[in-house]
């Protein structure tokens, strides 16, 4: 097949997290589209084009490679590849408003926006716009409203195409996906725009996977989804506080209550707080939308979520400064992992982020460590002018640490040797797992004091 004989030209706006690996697959998986990725920032289009991808994720290599150069495309030019697509992915960033009405909650559209007037500025012919990223709800109605507003005659459909990746696992919920969700106005022209949509993904994903709503539950859909996810994180959580006090195993309860059917036991893992792109600012979104319309008391229930996970992070602080003597001013403690979760190098959100930050404002001397996101804790950590240590080998890291803290659930954490750890660090050693993942008793027998979440802390002294 020429690169002239392409059924349809798609373009995606926006090569992140989202807009790469959903293109990568949908070009993958249908090699009669053309797939054109477009980002303003060069580097960016120059690393999916190489085998150092600009994210990390497992699967997603090869998915690239397949396609790359025979339908699937990179590129900084936005013009001439709006002019020529027929179907535009929109997924640009929208981070939480800094400034303004709404700021700390409701989402900063101005990128969102400029992408809307480029589109209309550009095209020459109609065009279904889908929305990729995460929006507020009746962000379609205004983006409409924007391109319906040419001079030209041009026709615009907007659709709603939320995305529900997990990092770490994004390949194999774009090839396998528990649903997809195509929402649009109920119009004769709305509903066959969809059909576009839904015909893309229907040429790897079975018909009964692939949902459809109107617009408003498909864009309200995703801010619920994340929300629902992030409560039950908080709510596990907040009861590792309690299982503590009382003696209790955070993952003993979370199994018996995970075997009721009605509750089941995804996403009860006790850990030092959620992160990522997505939970925090959804939730706050959807705080943010009951607030505009003055359900007060629904807002305040779920912005409790957040505040759940601050409390989670500032425990896990509070818990290593008692541990080391009520100070860690001058002691080297040592972090592994700063990626929100494991098998990503996204740092967004992450609770690392805040933890560091925590530790640096009590003087210690952080030493970050992590398989593939040390140079996105580099920038994040940027404002600390070089006083952090950044340290991709976990034994260099402990060397001579009073403290380890596990925050990302790596998996090459759990089989390193604990005790040539434990050998190069300060006496009393300490090690704080956040993600409970290690083997706390051998830990203990080491010679380790062992502060686990949610479980009976392993002390060789009496704690005060």
């Amino acid at each position: 097949m020429t690169k002239d004989k392409f059924t349809k030209k798609i373009l995606c706006i926006g090569a992140g997290y989202v807009g790469g690996p959903t293109m990568a697959m949908i070009a993958a998986k249908c090699p009669q589209y053309k797939v054109t990725v477009v980002d303003i920032n060069q580097e960016k289009i120059n690393a999916w084009q190489s085998d150092e991808l600009p994210i990390y994720e497992p699967g997603l290599l090869e998915v690239v490679k397949k396609a790359l150069g025979r339908n699937l495309f990179f590129s900084t030019e936005l013009i001439q590849n709006i002019k020529e697509s027929d179907i535009i992915f929109v997924s640009v960033n929208t981070p939480t408003k800094t400034f303004g009405e709404g700021a700390g909650k409701s989402a900063d559209l101005q990128y969102w926006e400029k992408c809307a007037r480029d589109i209309r500025g550009a095209a020459e012919s109609d065009k279904i716009i889908v929305e990729k990223s995460t929006l507020p709800v009746k962000t379609a109605i205004a983006m409409e409203r924007i391109l319906s507003a040419n001079s030209n005659g041009l026709s615009f459909e907007v659709v709603s195409n939320p995305e529900f990746l997990a990092e770490g696992t994004a390949i194999k919920d774009l090839e396998k996906p528990d649903r997809v969700l195509i929402g649009s106005k109920e119009t004769e022209s709305g509903l066959k725009a969809r059909q576009e949509i839904v015909d893309i993904f229907a040429n790897w994903i079975p018909r009964d996977r692939l949902i459809t709503s109107n617009l408003m539950s498909a864009e309200l859909s995703k801010l619920v989804a994340n929300s629902f996810l992030a409560q039950r994180i908080s709510s596990i959580n907040s009861i590792s506080a309690l299982c503590e006090k009382v003696d209790a195993d955070v993952e003993e309860v979370a199994h018996a209550i995970g075997k009721d059917s009605r509750i089941g036991d995804k996403f009860l893992n006790a850990s030092v707080g959620f992160g990522g792109s997505c939970f925090k600012k959804d939730i706050l979104n959807l705080v943010y939308l009951c607030e505009t319309f003055g359900l007060y008391d629904v807002a305040a229930y779920w912005e409790s979520i957040v505040k759940m996970n601050d409390y989670q992070e500032n425990r896990f602080v509070q818990t290593i400064n008692r541990a080391l003597f009520n100070t860690v001013a001058n002691k080297r403690i040592a972090l592994l992992g700063f990626a929100f979760k494991a098998n990503t190098s996204d740092t967004r959100e992450s609770p690392a982020f805040y933890i560091t930050k925590k530790l640096m404002e009590e003087k210690a001397n952080v030493v970050v460590s992590d398989p593939k996101a040390i140079k996105n804790a580099e920038i994040d950590l940027k404002d600390f002018d070089g006083s952090i240590e950044y340290e991709e080998d976990p034994y260099k890291a402990a060397d001579k640490a009073h403290a380890v803290a596990i925050l990302t659930e790596w998996d090459l954490y759990k089989e390193l040797d604990y005790e040539k750890i434990y050998s190069t660090m300060e006496k009393p050693a300490f090690i704080f797992d956040g993600r409970n993942i290690l083997d706390h008793q051998k830990l203990f027998k080491i010679g380790f004091n062992v502060y686990p979440l949610g479980k009976p802390h392993l002390i060789h002294f009496k704690e005060a």
